[in-house]
């Protein structure tokens, strides 16, 4: 009884999380007349709405450069978050302790304190309307390398000084050594970072005025709260529902790693 009706409670949970997404797919397939009723099934199916998004906006042309600005950003966290990990959690210098402290520090502070700096800076270098500016200052953060220490930690000293001994430098024990023993820690900071990239609004739309170098959050943010949806509902649907996609594919294929290396990468001392 007690785990029947736990597993009671872990359904009627999921419905509750998963029902306005079920819906909102649902309206975006349904006639504009139709989306009012909140009816979970649509009286008839069209992609009409979809067509709509598509006609508007180059929301082609935004998913490519959305994909494109995620993965670099996705790739330079890995690596150097996990360089940076590796030097806190196996090699030894003076200050290691006050820089793991600082970075710690760093995650406290609100995104809005660091943004017109970090404006000034991309006008001084002239990355206005390019990718760098999408890219580079997004190329480092402190949960990426937080994660790496913690879970290179769990990795045996003998295993690293093994790799020494036969000659390895540092690079190669961190790429040849740790990354193929640590694809849970790598799989969920991609994940993590992926997500996080992709959603990412303020900032793109601060630095970016090009509509061809448009990320896909940015410029159906910029439809849905600018008018050129007209209004539509359901069209305003179709363009979410398009922009939330990617992320729950990349999520439903690497959620066992996710999982597993949220489960065990404690912190430790």
């Amino acid at each position: 009884m007690k785990k029947s009706f736990i597993y009671l409670i872990l359904i009627l949970g999921s419905i509750v999380f998963v029902y306005p997404f079920i819906w909102m797919l649902s309206a975006s397939l349904s006639p504009e007349s139709a989306i009012s009723d909140l009816v979970l099934f649509p009286p008839s199916v069209s992609l009409n709405n979809y067509s709509q998004v598509l006609d508007k906006i180059p929301a082609a042309r935004s998913l490519l450069n959305s994909l494109f600005v995620s993965f670099v950003i996705t790739a330079g966290v890995i690596i150097f978050g996990s360089m940076v990990g590796y030097a806190l959690s196996h090699l030894e210098f003076k200050g290691k302790k006050t820089l793991f402290f600082i970075i710690i520090f760093t995650m406290t502070l609100p995104f809005q304190l660091t943004l017109i700096p970090q404006y000034i800076l991309m006008v001084k270098f002239q990355w206005v309307d390019t990718y760098l500016a999408l890219i580079v200052p997004y190329f480092l953060n402190g949960l990426s390398i937080i994660m790496f220490n913690q879970y290179f930690k769990s990795i045996p000293v003998d295993l690293i000084d093994a790799a020494r001994i036969d000659g390895c430098s540092e690079f190669s024990i961190l790429f040849r050594i740790l990354w193929p023993n640590s694809l849970p820690a790598i799989v969920t900071v991609g994940i993590i970072t992926f997500m996080t990239s992709w959603n990412e609004v303020l900032w793109p739309i601060i630095v970016i005025r090009d509509e061809h170098l448009m990320t896909m959050p940015q410029l159906i943010t910029l439809f849905a709260v600018g008018g050129r949806a007209e209004s539509q509902l359901g069209v305003k649907l179709a363009a979410a529902a398009m922009l939330a996609f990617p992320v729950i594919v990349a999520y439903a294929f690497f959620q066992k790693y996710f999982i597993q290396s949220m489960a065990s990468s404690g912190m430790k001392e």
